[in-house]
């Protein structure tokens, strides 16, 4: 039934004036076609390329003071509801520009808070956090990357990147054990599909919980913020789609709807021994089984006063994401993780160059150390040569 057939009635002057505001109300919305959709995309991601970040201070959601109840009872009413609700009260879920959030390391409690939190791995087998970074014949250095919902096409072509540009055989040529480990919020059966999606040579763990999130201080928000490099010469439009065709692929397997929070962004930690030094650890890690031979009983293990000490860590870097498409570059991540090199350059010289100079995380890693330890080496096998 039309518009005209439920209201035969004349329209009045007031009704004419309501429909012209309608009409004329950039925030009302209408449904175009799926080409029109695609240019749009396209036509939002262009100018995003080289927009300047906007600034914290103009983005800030105002405090909660009379007069800001005052000038924004309703902004005040919509945040305390949204709080009511379990999520984000300082960040809006459709936020616009970059989110606030501050890339400082997270204290010691706060990493006692989390480490016994579980994440799930592409089985379903539950796994503390800190075992990712901590314990028993773990490298000494472990890189975790926070990424957004298992469809993400930004996220899926960061890991392209990285793993392009990182490879664990050049982490092995490093004087210290280092890897990487990947968490993503979406549930642990899209994994495997990830790990086909990406080619990410890391492993891949699920917190569908997003507690880890939450505590590490990462947000919510749909901003895109400005075209990053590693996201090469891929659309804005290509990557919806991308992850569009992903999720339409799990609808017989009921997962279309478990990619996780599509508001959610992730971040990454660098965890390094809380001495922040490189010597040795004050003891060799050994296997359950090793301990029970000590034992003297089979099955019975050492007392655990005789346990070896675990080394324990911290987080020396970190950087937490303000929009949906700001991981730390390739030559950021290169650096404080002590890699020679600045990965693969990208067409567009001028976000390439941005790439090279800005650097977006926070801390200081021991790469400099490393450094050190390898010109030290070479030294020394030098002087061996020559006697």
């Amino acid at each position: 039934m039309t518009t005209e057939e439920k209201s035969p009635s004349p329209t009045s002057a007031e009704d004419k004036k309501s429909v012209a505001e309608v009409q004329d109300d950039p925030s009302r919305t209408e449904h175009p076609s799926s080409s029109a959709v695609l240019e749009k995309l396209d036509a939002i991601d262009k100018p995003a390329q080289d927009a300047q970040p906007v600034s914290i201070a103009k983005t800030t959601p105002a405090t909660s003071t009379k007069g800001a109840e005052s000038a924004a009872p309703s902004s005040t009413t919509t945040a305390a509801a949204v709080a009511q609700n379990g999520e984000d009260s300082i960040n809006p879920p459709d936020f616009q520009g970059e989110v606030l959030t501050t890339n400082d390391l997270p204290s010691i409690e706060t990493l006692r808070k989390i480490e016994t939190y579980t994440v799930l791995d592409h089985d379903g087998k539950s796994h503390t956090f800190k075992s990712l970074y901590a314990g028993h014949n773990s490298p000494r250095r472990v890189l975790i990357i926070f990424v957004r919902h298992f469809f993400c096409g930004n996220c899926q072509e960061y890991l392209r990147i990285l793993s392009a540009s990182i490879t664990p055989d050049a982490l092995l040529q490093l004087p210290v054990s280092t890897f990487i480990a990947v968490i993503g919020c979406g549930a642990p059966q899209l994994i495997n599909t990830y790990i086909e999606e990406t080619g990410c040579p890391f492993p891949i763990y699920a917190d569908p919980t997003r507690r880890l999130y939450s505590e590490l201080g990462m947000v919510r928000t749909l901003a895109l913020g400005s075209k990053p490099a590693y996201m090469q010469n891929k659309s804005l439009a290509h990557t919806v789609i991308s992850g569009v065709v992903q999720g339409l692929k799990q609808v017989k397997s009921g997962l279309v709807t478990k990619m996780g929070d599509q508001r959610q962004v992730g971040g990454e930690f660098l965890f390094e021994p809380a001495t922040l030094t490189l010597d040795t650890p004050i003891a060799t890690p050994r296997s359950e089984e090793d301990k029970r031979l000590e034992g003297g009983v089979e099955g019975e293990l050492t007392h655990k006063d005789d346990d070896p000490v675990v080394e324990e860590k911290r987080v020396t870097w970190c950087h937490r994401m303000r929009t949906t498409r700001d991981h730390a570059e390739m030559p950021e991540l290169m650096e404080v993780l002590g890699l020679d090199g600045e990965g693969a350059p990208i067409k567009d010289k001028k976000r390439w160059a941005k790439a090279l100079q800005t650097r977006k995380g926070t801390g200081l890693s021991l790469a400099s150390q490393m450094s050190r330890m390898s010109v030290d080496t070479t030294h020394t096998a030098g002087g061996g040569v020559k006697a």
